[in-house]
């Protein structure tokens, strides 16, 4: 009899597609926002949106109206309390990692999307990491390839330049005020120094490695840049790529990742 009661109800590949994306959704949402304070009040917020639902099943008129009304003003505050999580949200689904899982003939609507008119000078480049890296001068140098990075860019000083060894050198000088921060290469020219870049907060990261390591992570989480890093206290050159990091890596090793990424 129980069976029989159930029989009315039909479930259409629709159904199971639409329970799976939500289910996909929360999963995500969960996933950014896990480890923060907001996740008490994301749990706080679905408990009370549930319970709405009941009293509405229940045909409870006047509780569902309260609960309905609080759901409705505190969908506008919820878009307030969780802006930077929302944010992040939206920035995954412009991330490499996105974008390198969707099929190859999306993939190739964005490859026409600011390609760098010439190639990257990759010998100047190779020429002052080495020379970094042996003085054990920290660097942080963030190459642009289809994100022109405007927003990182406005973080630091402007400027436009050829790219020089010498150059790199000196604004990763001990005492250049220029020497904190990264330096942004876009379009085969030195384009800011002194950037701010977002910090990487994946557990992934060796928890010795410092916020320049974490920042260049951090970038290449939310754009297709590559960053290339010289540790200060080793003088060890390491980049990363779509939010992963190769450390240890030398000269030679370096030049062919880059002309690969570049020229090729």
């Amino acid at each position: 009899m129980y069976l029989s009661s159930l029989a009315f109800i039909q479930i259409s590949f629709l159904d199971i597609l639409d329970i799976l994306l939500v289910a996909l959704l929360i999963y995500e949402i969960y996933r950014l926002i896990k480890g923060t304070v907001a996740i008490n009040l994301f749990i706080g917020i679905a408990a009370i949106y549930f319970i709405w639902k009941l009293v509405v099943a229940l045909q409870m008129a006047l509780l569902s109206e309260i609960l309905g009304a609080f759901i409705g003003v505190g969908f506008i505050a919820l878009l307030i309390v969780f802006q930077p999580e929302i944010r992040q949200f939206l920035l995954f689904f412009g991330s490499p990692a996105f974008l390198a899982s969707m099929p190859k003939r999306v993939r190739f609507l964005f490859g026409k999307i600011n390609r760098p008119e010439s190639p990257l000078d990759v010998d100047k480049i190779i020429m002052a990491v080495r020379h970094l890296s042996a003085t054990n001068t920290g660097a942080l140098i963030v190459l642009s390839k289809k994100h022109d990075l405007r927003q990182i860019i406005d973080t630091g000083d402007k400027f436009s330049s050829e790219i020089s060894s010498a150059l790199i050198e000196s604004l990763f000088f001990r005492n250049s005020p220029l020497h904190d921060g990264a330096v942004i290469i876009r379009e085969n020219q030195i384009v800011a120094a002194r950037c701010i870049l977002p910090v990487s907060k994946s557990n992934r990261i060796n928890v010795a490695l410092g916020l320049r390591h974490r920042a260049a992570v951090g970038i290449t989480e939310k754009t297709d840049a590559l960053s290339l890093i010289v540790s200060e206290e080793t003088g060890k050159i390491s980049y990363s790529k779509r939010g992963a990091i190769i450390h240890n890596i030398a000269a030679h090793q370096l030049k062919t990742f880059l002309e690969k990424e570049f020229i090729s």
